[in-house]
């Protein structure tokens, strides 16, 4: 069993549809944060010290490891921000560009995801 909820900033019919839409990609994608600015600082040291760490394990030499660790990083937030990730019905595009096709300025205030088990 599992739920979704979607806040948006724009209430019209084409905002509701979309809404429709954006819940599912929650539902399917399990996002962790609207954007990157929803992910906590630690999340994202722990993210560029696992990304620095396998650069090195990988014998790149460390002034590189950071770049690669921020090319990952950058990977992380496409993978698990619900704004950045490609849009389940349209994978040409992202959520984002999605809603704002849809409606200018059209975007996810907030979002919830449960789950029974």
């Amino acid at each position: 069993q599992l739920a979704t909820l979607v806040a948006l900033n724009i209430n019209s019919d084409n905002a509701d549809d979309a809404g429709k839409q954006v819940a599912m990609q929650v539902a399917a994608m399990n996002p962790i944060a609207v954007n990157k600015d929803g992910i906590d600082s630690k999340t994202i040291e722990r993210e560029i010290e696992v990304g620095k760490d396998q650069a090195i394990q990988e014998g790149k030499p460390a002034e590189m490891a950071e770049k690669i660790a921020m090319g990952r990083l950058n990977k992380f937030f496409k993978e698990n921000t619900l704004l950045s990730q490609p849009f389940v019905r349209d994978n040409k595009q992202t959520v984002e560009q999605f809603l704002n096709t849809t409606e200018n300025g059209l975007t996810v205030s907030e979002f919830k995801r449960f789950s029974l088990s």
